[in-house]
């Protein structure tokens, strides 16, 4: 089976309605300000929608129901952390961005340290960020393939030249305005997908799926083994594991990664910012748990119809769409894959762009004009989706391997680069200076560097003393590594602060929220 006429139609309609918000907003774009933070005028409402849709790419769609398919609810809990983690963040992150920084996050860390630290976690975004949109692109690559029979490269490629050209020319406006209509229809996707499992004939009875899902082990939430030889197990992350780790990476994405401090930067007060930073996360948690559960009820699908899929893991959701769907509904799912990789990638090349016109052209040349400035950073945009298309090129050799999402937060893990220890580190203490900040950098490098090198999974070198425990714990590690050795560092060598650190830290921010919350 293939797509019907009616699916493309639904599918052109969609790109039409897209593409018509890009240009209708481009005309509006004056300045790097306006290109990249919209002016901080956006609604708080919209700013919501652009949370999720950044968070929510296909990785969600696709690989979600992948991994639950074959290892059950592993994922539930640790997204349950996100809500817990959004409270803090806009209690005192959101606010304290909106008065430090004006377009990038890294911004503060050059404030607080120097150029130096300021490169190092901007070229630690751009390197994550690039690998991340690279993901996004190859899992809807493969849902296309499965649905249209399209080669991967090919679908790669247009997917990141379309998502780019509209993205260059409408700026953040187009990509905030886009995610209310894409995270629209990732949502009526995902409900279709949903309720036709729930009632579907060949299962027996209504909800029949869930049952046998029970009961083949699908509906549990992942071992709960809580040992010391659990952190050394490389073949199976218990779930505590996974929350864990990802605890620390809610954390390390919503404090210190540029593609979620720019919508802090949108909203038109305070406030609306973090009413906006946690409405974004309730949205997100059902919208996550419905694609898990989607998964495990898949399994209960397959069994009670006695078939065998052909395809398993990242594939099963479009063999399920492809052959179970009626015409125009696949039509609307397809675009809702689309969707949730549009709205992901394009924030993320808008935050690439930013932080690298922001970061790097702007320290270079701090004399040029500000139509120069817009000009680079339409022009990253496209290099940036370029790169991206690339990165995504690569991981096609691995179609085979394991799921992509538990890979993705293994490597996205190493290559933050222990940006959260060095956000901590400046934003808790006022004793942390530029040359403990240094130290820290170095240790941590030459940690994941070992890490990476020795440890069991792959196994590189044998340095006789190695890196034995679960690779997902590598960015964990390399978080701690960069704070306590920067930390004392700067008690024992002293160094730069700024004068202000009291502005940058903590302390005075703490008190500023109390005063308005």
């Amino acid at each position: 089976m293939s797509l019907h006429t009616l699916d493309f139609i639904v599918i052109g309609i969609y790109a039409l309605i897209v593409a018509g918000l890009g240009i209708a907003v481009s005309r509006r774009q004056k300045n790097t300000e306006e290109y990249f933070t919209g002016g901080r005028s956006i609604p708080g409402w919209v700013v919501s929608f652009t949370l999720m849709g950044t968070i929510i790419g296909t990785g969600t769609f696709v690989g979600h129901p992948g991994t639950s398919f074959q290892k059950g609810l592993i994922f539930v809990v640790p997204h349950l952390i996100l809500p817990f983690v959004l409270l803090l963040v806009a209690k005192f992150i959101v606010p304290f961005y909106r008065r430090v920084v004006r377009m990038s996050a890294y911004e503060y860390i050059g404030q607080r340290f120097g150029l130096g630290g300021r490169l190092y976690t901007s070229f630690g975004f751009l390197g994550d960020r690039l690998f991340d949109i690279g993901v996004t692109l190859f899992t809807t690559a493969i849902a296309i393939n499965v649905l249209t029979g399209w080669e991967l490269r090919t679908v790669i490629v247009g997917v990141a030249l379309f998502t780019a050209a509209y993205t260059m020319f409408g700026g953040i406006k187009a990509v905030v305005w886009t995610d209310v209509v894409q995270g629209t229809v990732l949502i009526l996707g995902g409900s279709f997908v949903l309720i036709r499992l729930l009632f579907a004939p060949e299962a027996g009875a209504p909800f029949a799926v869930v049952g046998e899902a029970w009961r083949g082990g699908r509906m549990t939430l992942g071992s709960w083994d809580f040992s010391w030889a659990s952190l050394f197990d490389t073949t199976t992350t218990t779930t505590w594991l996974f929350t864990l780790t990802a605890a620390i990476q809610w954390c390390r994405r919503y404090v210190t990664d540029q593609h979620l401090v720019q919508r802090y930067l949108l909203a038109r007060t305070d406030a609306e910012a973090s009413r906006a930073a946690i409405s974004g996360a309730l949205i997100c948690v059902p919208v996550f748990f419905t694609f898990m559960f989607i998964g495990a009820c898949f399994y209960g699908f397959f069994s009670l119809a006695k078939i065998q899929p052909p395809e398993l893991g990242d594939s099963i959701m479009p063999y399920f769409m492809i052959n179970y769907l009626p015409a125009g509904v696949l039509g609307l799912v397809s675009a809702a894959i689309l969707a949730a990789a549009m709205s992901t990638v394009s924030s993320d090349l808008t935050s690439v762009a930013t932080v690298v016109t922001t970061d790097y052209f702007s320290l270079l040349l701090p004399n040029s004009p500000e139509r120069s400035r817009l000009l680079f950073g339409r022009i990253m945009v496209g290099v940036g989706g370029l790169l991206a298309a690339g990165s995504a090129i690569l991981l096609i050799p691995d179609k085979g391997a394991a799921p992509v999402m538990e890979r993705a937060i293994t490597i996205a893990a190493i290559l933050s680069g222990g940006t959260l220890g060095l956000f901590c580190l400046g934003f808790l203490t006022r004793r942390a200076t530029r040359r403990g900040c240094y130290i820290g950098m170095a240790c941590c490098l030459l940690f994941t560097a070992w890490a990476v090198a020795t440890e069991p999974k792959h196994h590189l070198v044998d340095l006789g003393i190695n890196f034995e425990m679960n690779p997902i714990l590598i960015g964990v590690f390399g978080h701690l590594v960069l704070f306590i050795t920067g930390y004392v560092s700067s008690r024992l060598f002293g160094g730069w602060r700024p004068e202000n650190v009291d502005r940058l830290t903590f302390r005075s921010h703490a008190q500023q929220a109390s005063k308005t919350g």
